[in-house]
């Protein structure tokens, strides 16, 4: 496969005029400077400095120092081609916004569309002490904190996203505790849910008000779920953690409602408890686009009940199991068919909604050569082949409208420390050297041509 398509000539799958191509990051996974200016706890410090809770004691420092050295990572995006470049705000910084400024203003100097996320994951630690997502304030007070950033951003963003992956949010963060703030509570887990997605509703309303003619949505991270085989208990494992997975979060926001078989299933969990009047109604804001993260898909099956916490409450005798597929460094499989799959599917189900892939990308060891490149050929491999799931999609009708690769930079993964390198630019944090990888040259010819070449034999 050659690194970049070479000429406009070579290219046969092309993307819709006006296709945003585009970078994502999160806060906490890059920024580092977790006490400057003003910066308070987040969920995420708190649950760093828990032995063994994060690889190697790793934890938000030094990020990739982008805080300091957005400057530089804009000018990367630039000498890249990325025309519009996700990134979060870090609530835990509502004290002193200025760096946001900094950054936007860096951004649209060099004609890199912002688009912000107002939430990935980093709850101030003192919210979390009132009880953190399991405590409806808390949505309120995220409606407040987007009213402020609105306020001071609004005029210059190209599109916001109020959170990212709630099922992350809620179900590894109160669900199964390998996510900040570590709770192990099932029930926890189903009340943060519900609360998330209020907070989604209400901070809806605030961006409206304080930008009405931005596009604004919600990203969530959505598996096509398949039984392994044709049983009736194999369906219903499907049927369960499609619900608990996708369902729970796509129905509320674009329905105003629960599916009748999710509540049941979480009726022990006290879902209904925690439903009041009008928070359907509130979370059920019309939206101007869905954002979706897509890494693989699911194969189910009903299996023997298991001890310890889940993911998915009631659902621990459910088998995940492999189809076979290579693998990446997280040791998820590379399906890209289900990339076409979920797009359709989404469009189909709910007509009229602009999609953007706001998370696609993959972890895999990148070492130098002897001349000081990284030739990561099966990240390219990768992003080739979901591209081209992608255009597939398009071509069968999915309203899809960009798509933004995950990640720009070498990172904090979260539990999984800095191991993990999903970067289209690799990150020395010792020096914090930025390389950019054979994946980024990659990336940089397919925006350069809104396309990719043809399939190789």
């Amino acid at each position: 496969m050659s690194v970049v398509p070479q000429a406009s000539e070579s290219v046969a799958l092309r993307f819709p005029t006006g296709f945003v191509w585009g970078a994502a990051t999160a806060s906490y996974q890059i920024e580092g400077a977790t006490t400057l200016d003003g910066r308070v706890d987040s969920i995420w410090d708190e649950f760093c400095r828990r032995p063994g809770a994060v690889a190697n004691g790793d934890s938000g420092e030094p990020g990739a120092d982008h805080y300091r050295r957005y400057a530089e990572d804009v000018d990367l995006m630039s000498s890249l081609g990325i025309g519009a470049y996700r990134f979060s705000i870090a609530w835990p910084r509502l004290k002193d916004l200025s760096f946001y400024d900094r950054l936007v203003d860096s951004l649209l100097e060099k004609g890199i569309a912002p688009w912000a996320t107002l939430y990935h994951w980093d709850l101030p630690q003192s919210l979390e002490e009132a009880g953190g997502w399991t405590n409806r304030v808390t949505a309120y007070r995220f409606a407040e904190y987007a009213s402020t950033v609105v306020g001071r951003l609004g005029d210059r963003v190209a599109g916001w996203l109020t959170l990212n992956e709630p099922w992350c949010a809620a179900f590894l963060g109160y669900g199964n505790g390998v996510h900040a703030p570590g709770v192990r509570d099932s029930r926890a887990a189903v009340a943060a849910a519900h609360h998330l997605l209020l907070g989604h509703g209400l901070a809806m309303s605030e961006i409206r008000a304080g930008a009405p003619d931005v596009p604004a949505g919600i990203t969530l991270n959505l598996f096509p779920v398949r039984p392994a085989t044709g049983s009736e208990a194999d369906a219903d494992a499907a049927r369960r953690i499609d619900g608990l997975q996708n369902r729970i979060f796509l129905n509320p926001v674009l329905r105003g409602e629960y599916d009748a078989d999710l509540l049941d299933d979480l009726a022990p969990y006290g879902l209904q408890e925690v439903i009041q009047d009008t928070d359907l109604k509130a979370i059920n804001q019309p939206i101007d686009l869905l954002g979706v993260n897509y890494y693989r898909a699911y194969l189910v099956s009903a299996g023997d009940p298991v001890d310890g916490p889940s993911e998915w409450p009631g659902s621990s005798d459910v088998r995940f199991l492999q189809s076979g597929h290579p693998k990446t460094e997280m040791d998820w499989e590379v399906q890209p068919e289900g990339l076409t799959e979920l797009l359709v599917s989404l469009s189909r189900e709910y007509p009229g909604l602009p999609l953007y892939v706001t998370e696609n990308g993959a972890a895999y060891p990148d070492t130098f050569t002897e001349d000081g490149e990284i030739r990561d050929a099966e990240r390219i491999a990768f992003l080739d082949g979901h591209l081209r799931a992608a255009h597939s999609a398009v071509e069968q009708g999915a309203d899809l409208r960009g798509y933004f690769c995950w990640t720009l930079l070498d990172n904090l993964e979260w539990a999984w420390g800095y191991e993990k390198r999903f970067g289209l630019v690799h990150v020395d944090f010792d020096t914090q050297k930025r390389t950019p990888k054979d994946s980024a040259r990659w990336y940089s010819g397919v925006i350069e041509h809104n396309g990719l070449p043809a399939a190789e034999d």
